[in-house]
């Protein structure tokens, strides 16, 4: 079982950065593919970015290419997303997901999730 827990969020202005953490408990992080999620109110959770176990390979939602950045530090075991030029439809609540491979992430199925952490950005 794979523990995921998330930090960083808070309230910024349109244009803002943040930066988003996600602390892993298993001894075994670097094993294991990444991604974020969000889910903003009355809306569906929607993937956000994901990224390969070594970090070679980074997938990203179109709605973020050139504006976020996921990375990961495989000996903290943590995963990060940077956040910048952030615009009011970027709040949401963001979700931390762990998997054997990128595929289950991009496609919105992956084995482990997080609890989230709230992300507000106004205008």
């Amino acid at each position: 079982q794979v523990q995921l827990v998330e930090s960083g969020g808070g309230l910024v202005q349109a244009g803002g950065s943040l930066r988003l953490s996600c602390a892993a408990s298993e001894r075994t992080f670097r094993n294991y593919a990444m991604g974020w999620f969000r889910q903003a109110p009355g809306k569906e959770r929607e993937f956000v970015a994901a990224i390969s176990w070594g970090g070679a390979n980074t997938y990203y939602a179109d709605s973020v290419k050139g504006r976020f950045t996921i990375s990961r530090d495989n000996a903290k075991g943590t995963l990060y997303l940077q956040m910048n030029s952030l615009k009011p439809e970027d709040t949401a609540v963001y979700y931390c997901a762990a998997d054997g491979s990128p595929e289950p992430i991009r496609v919105g199925a992956p084995r482990y999730w997080g609890q989230g952490t709230q992300v507000t950005v106004s205008s």
